[in-house]
């Protein structure tokens, strides 16, 4: 009798996560989440806006929006993100690294690993644009 309360009590804490698992539903959220920097009246003049591919994974399509003020990049907007909580808390990091390495050359974010190579893709190709 006394380890059932123990063993109640740890099979519960063990279930906690299982019963507020999100899983994905595979399809792409018209989710949109910006750095702060950037404003909802456009691209301040003299600056440049490229739009990178769509990257499908396996957990819904990605795909990106850079602002440049020269070669500078100067804010990163998603436009199209997997509706999903890893994902959700993987892209504010993702934008902070972009925008410290002013390139595409970033991290992948641990839990966030196929959205986060789906958005250096997504970068890539719109750093691309830009310099077309």
């Amino acid at each position: 009798m006394k380890r059932a309360l123990p063993v109640l009590i740890l099979s519960v804490a063990a279930l906690v996560p299982v019963w507020r698992y999100e899983p994905s539903t595979g399809s792409a959220a018209a989710d949109t989440v910006s750095t702060p920097a950037t404003s909802s009246a456009g691209p301040a003049p003299g600056s440049a806006v490229a739009t990178g591919a769509t990257v499908s994974t396996e957990k819904g399509d990605v795909q990106v929006q850079v602002t440049f003020a020269g070669d500078r990049i100067t804010a990163v907007r998603m436009l199209k993100q997997p509706h999903h909580p890893q994902t959700t808390a993987a892209v504010p990091e993702l934008v902070a690294q972009t925008l410290t390495a002013q390139s595409a050359d970033i991290d992948t974010v641990s839990g966030a690993t196929l959205t986060s190579e789906g958005y250096k893709k997504s970068l890539q190709a719109a750093i691309d644009a830009k310099g077309a």
